[in-house]
């Protein structure tokens, strides 16, 4: 009979981390909550039946490799690495290093982020290495650290809020994406914009609902009000700010009237929504994937940051501006590494300065390492092109579900010469895979994940995993091996690739040196940065100025656009996308816990019960939603809170059913986040056969 034995530990989920204790009991793993800061002795319906996934009957237990009869066959370790080294150096050979890929993910733990980006630029030496993170919080980065010369998802503890008076919530769902932070909302007014009315806005005290799409319009419009009306904070814009007028110019033209025209949000709401912030003693301005997910996302999300600072609220105590990061390691996870454009500490890889000093602790040359390469969907619509990666290694991600224009993505992952996914379960996308590698999951391993407000956060290993299963630390020492490099440069313990971590992000903007896991298991706090084994850690940044050389924080000058798809006489309506409380990203973990599967099983669109009647759909019916792209079916749900004009669709769900066939490729400019929010779309009934 196995040990029994606790272990403190963080919810494999979203980026609250919620604390847990983790026991192997008798009757197999139970999980309790604990006391942590940002869940208070709560978790969510996910957190709670979390351990169902450590003995789903289809998890991986053998590395695989697709014979030549087209299926997936049992080998042992040596056999999966050596096919998947050889063809490597095939590809390599024959089409330069540029033709492999890497594909991680923002669940990965910061030791295997920091490895793969590792890994990549110099087993591999390809410069071709991106993540899902691109799909999630890419927007918010570029206009956080535009702003404020820093990105961190929230620059203050989470517990902060809880104080606060007012906050607004944009594009942002917590009642159902992260459940245990409204307990910190409970004293605080909401004001949330959202197309839908969610259970997030069924709490709020003003509840602004846009057309998808119209976001910046209206946050233009909300700054318009803000300055005709005398609210801003006009000390601090002066003191403590640049680029106010030019921000100001372009609001100028988005009058209340002319807003409301655009976005459908009356005049009224746009000025209630103003004056509960400023006259607010504490405020807050959150945002989510909703104003991010966008053709535009980096200039919605500064529209909203230019809200807040004319407001005077970053960097202000009981005040401030933050980004609702979602994936359970999206802040760490871009941070070190596995980002096209990034090195350890949050470097740019173009930086000489950035790529001497990563260089001089991977002891190699600078001029060594690759420059950028492309962005998460750029590098998938580039496979198995001319001049594309003929390789790709997936870690951590479900593309062929989560990726935008979902069907022509899969096409791409078919066209490949070699396909290897490590995963522990067969998610849709290790079904297409040439090599399976069978790895370690969250309650098996040790390691560090680091949440949405900065907070680098111990995971502890409660049980062996599966006999055949290795961690994908063991994964990748074992493939860089094969391919020529010493094996010490790639280690297996977390441990020590974390202390390496902690000397490659010396010095950069998120820096890690002085944590440690001696002063993690201590029951230290400690937010990077961190610069010295004595510092504290900075739960608050910006108190005495911003990350710019000047000290002072940037007002962006930013204009509404359409977004790339708008309705027409073929596609009439506007679809968004989002996620439901009992399902989680892809859904290749979710979907497989029998709890939640039974609480949300299939996927569903949301349609006003007038455009329904128009389309000749009935509730609980079948309904096919068309975009130019293609066509996912979904059971109607008549919601008569919607607008006439747009239907909602979840994106966990495979298959045809897969909300992300009908998405575009649509980039915006500057973060290259795909437009997930808005897609133009017709509905009808699916007839069935």
């Amino acid at each position: 009979m196995p040990e029994l034995r606790t272990v403190a530990t963080h919810c494999p989920y979203c980026a609250l981390q919620c604390g847990t204790r983790l026991s192997r009991e008798r009757a197999g793993v139970t999980v309790r909550p604990s006391d942590f800061p940002v869940n208070n002795g709560g978790l969510c319906q996910k957190g709670w039946t979390a351990p169902a996934l450590l003995d789903t009957p289809d998890r991986l237990r053998n590395p695989m490799v697709r014979g030549t009869d087209g299926s997936l066959t049992a080998v042992d370790w040596d056999t999966a690495l050596d096919v998947v080294a050889g063809g490597l150096r095939r590809i390599r050979d024959e089409h330069g290093p540029d033709a492999v890929g890497v594909f991680g993910g923002g669940g990965l733990t910061n030791e295997k982020a920091y490895l793969l980006g590792k890994f990549a630029r110099l087993a591999l030496r390809t410069s071709q290495i991106d993540y899902n993170g691109r799909f999630c919080m890419s927007s918010a980065a570029a206009a956080g650290t535009a702003a404020f010369g820093l990105d961190r998802g929230l620059p203050f503890p989470v517990t902060d809020l809880a104080s606060a008076d007012v906050v607004l919530l944009a594009g942002a769902n917590p009642a159902e994406t992260m459940p245990p932070l409204m307990q910190h909302l409970r004293q605080a007014e909401l004001v949330v914009i959202d197309p839908r009315t969610t259970a997030t806005a069924e709490q709020a005290a003003l509840h602004l609902q846009p057309a998808p799409g119209t976001d910046l319009a209206l946050v233009l419009g909300l700054l318009h009000v803000a300055v005709v009306d005398g609210w801003i904070d006009t000390d601090y814009v002066r003191t403590r700010t640049t680029g106010f007028d030019a921000a100001w110019q372009r609001a100028l033209a988005w009058w209340p009237e002319r807003v409301e025209r655009v976005t459908g949000v009356a005049v009224s709401a746009q000025r209630t929504a103003v004056r509960m912030l400023a006259e607010a003693g504490r405020a807050y301005v959150l945002t989510g994937r909703g104003a991010e997910q966008h053709s535009k996302g980096v200039d919605t999300v500064a529209g909203f940051v230019n809200l807040a600072l004319a407001l005077g609220l970053p960097g202000t105590e009981g005040s401030g501006y933050g980004c609702l990061t979602g994936q359970g390691n999206g802040q760490g996870g871009r941070e070190h590494g596995q980002k096209a454009d990034q090195l350890p500490g949050y470097r740019m890889i173009t930086d000489p300065a950035a790529r001497e000093h990563v260089a001089g602790v991977w002891g190699v040359p600078p001029e060594s390492l690759p420059g950028p390469g492309r962005s998460a969907y750029e590098l998938l619509d580039a496979l198995g092109t001319d001049g594309g990666p003929r390789a790709l290694l997936v870690f951590g991600s479900n593309p062929a579900v989560s990726a935008p224009n979902a069907g022509h993505i899969t096409e791409r992952l078919s066209s490949l010469d070699l396909l290897v996914v490590a995963d522990f379960v067969p998610s849709e996308t290790a079904r297409m895979a040439d090599v399976v590698l069978p790895v370690t999951q969250w309650a098996e391993e040790d390691g560090t994940m680091t949440n949405l407000e900065g907070r680098v956060l111990r995971r502890r290993r409660l049980q062996v995993p599966p006999r055949h299963a290795r961690s994908d630390l063991e994964v990748l020492h074992g493939l860089a091996t094969r391919l020529g490099e010493p094996g010490h440069r790639y280690p297996t313990s977390p441990r020590e690739v974390f202390d390496e971590l902690r000397r490659a992000s010396r010095g950069g903007r998120a820096d890690y040196s002085g944590i440690s896991y001696e002063r993690l298991d201590n029951g230290e706090a400690l937010h990077w940065p961190c610069p010295g084994p004595e510092h504290p850690g900075t739960p608050r940044l910006f108190l005495d100025g911003f990350a710019h050389p000047d000290g002072r924080a940037r007002f962006g000058a930013v204009d509404h656009r359409d977004p790339a798809e708008t309705p027409s006489e073929d596609y009439p309506l506007r679809a968004t996308t989002g996620r439901v409380l009992a399902q989680y990203q892809s859904g290749a973990q979710t979907r497989r816990v029998p709890d939640l599967n039974a609480a949300a099983p299939e996927s569903f669109v949301e349609i006003h019960p007038d455009t329904a009647d128009r389309a000749g759909l009935s509730d609980g019916g079948l309904a096919r939603v068309s975009s130019a792209r293609g066509h996912t079916v979904a059971r109607v749900r008549l919601v008569g809170t919607m607008r006439t004009d747009t239907v909602f669709l979840p994106f966990h769900f495979p298959d045809q059913a897969r909300a992300n066939l009908i998405t575009g490729d649509a980039l915006d400019p500057r973060s290259r986040m795909p437009e997930f929010k808005v897609s133009a779309v017709r509905i009808q009934p699916e007839v069935t056969r």
